[in-house]
């Protein structure tokens, strides 16, 4: 799916299938399960992850939104930003902070919620417009006094964080997987234009200069392969892999970006025009 030359719409997909959903599978309970993923899995019911918050970014342990609880419902107010599919999604997997943290466990006391899109007191502020993954719509989102069921509360209330946690290799091996395969693909392309264009008497492919980079390309590309590879097959036999993981997914997309820029810098003045599609490599 991320070969189809468009970023944002396999992290759409990614968020919905790989960095939401999950944490119903694993911390769901049967209700919850019956209720939400048949929809889910149909493609129904678009899934959202909330966690980043404008004043915070993604340091969960200063999280701002709160939710107290109120009779059979808990009241959600905060805010969020950066928030994948939140401009038409359905259904948020949303992270408040229900109990205060300690000095020596800054993360506890944070809940996760499922959110459904048309609670009132819950609104889209705005759509965020941005420099790349244009396909993927990216919101900002309020919540004042939302009345979210208390059944809504998934997994144990206070241990959103450590939930959260347990999933992240999952979602660092995904972000690998589409790094890759971008990079991959724009030395395709690259590869394909230095052929057929000439200047100075010949094929671009022919330079030696130019072949040299494309090798450094293509190596850094085969060593990122084989650190993603084995990482993936680490975490599908259940072993403990968060270093390779980690390692596979910090390569594979700082590989990304080198080989992004460098796509451009071989096409030259047309790396840069719309009709190229490298040129959109280095914006996502």
């Amino acid at each position: 799916m991320a070969r189809c030359r468009s970023g944002g719409v396999a992290f759409s997909v990614l968020v919905h299938t790989d960095m939401s959903s999950p944490w119903l599978t694993r911390f769901g309970n049967d209700a919850q399960k019956r209720k939400y993923l048949p929809p889910i899995i149909t493609g129904e019911v678009v899934c959202v992850l909330g966690i980043t918050e404008p004043g915070t970014g993604s340091d969960m342990a200063n999280l701002t939104t709160r939710a107290v609880r109120n009779g059979d419902h808990y009241l959600l107010t905060g805010s969020k930003i950066f928030i994948t599919n939140g401009v038409y999604g359905d259904l948020y997997f949303v992270a408040a902070r229900t109990g205060p943290g300690t000095a020596e466990r800054r993360h506890d006391g944070i809940s996760m919620f499922l959110v459904e899109r048309g609670l009132s007191g819950f609104t889209v502020s705005r759509k965020l417009d941005k420099m790349g993954m244009r396909a993927s719509d990216t919101a900002e989102l309020a919540f004042h006094d939302c009345p979210v069921p208390a059944e809504n509360l998934l997994g144990v209330e206070g241990r959103g964080f450590q939930q959260l946690a347990s999933g992240l290799q999952r979602e660092r091996i995904m972000a690998g997987v589409l790094a890759l395969s971008g990079a991959t693909q724009a030395l395709e392309d690259t590869m394909a234009y230095i052929r057929e264009r000439h200047a100075f008497d010949g094929p671009l492919s022919q330079k030696q200069a130019l072949r040299h980079r494309v090798a450094d390309m293509a190596t850094e590309i085969e060593a990122a392969r084989c650190l993603l590879y084995r990482a993936a097959a680490l975490y599908n036999d259940g072993k403990d892999c968060i270093t390779e993981v980690s390692m596979a997914k910090l390569f594979a997309t700082e590989v990304a970006n080198r080989v992004a820029y460098q796509a451009v810098q071989l096409h030259g003045g047309y790396g840069y025009m719309r009709e190229f599609p490298v040129s959109a490599s280095s914006a996502t």
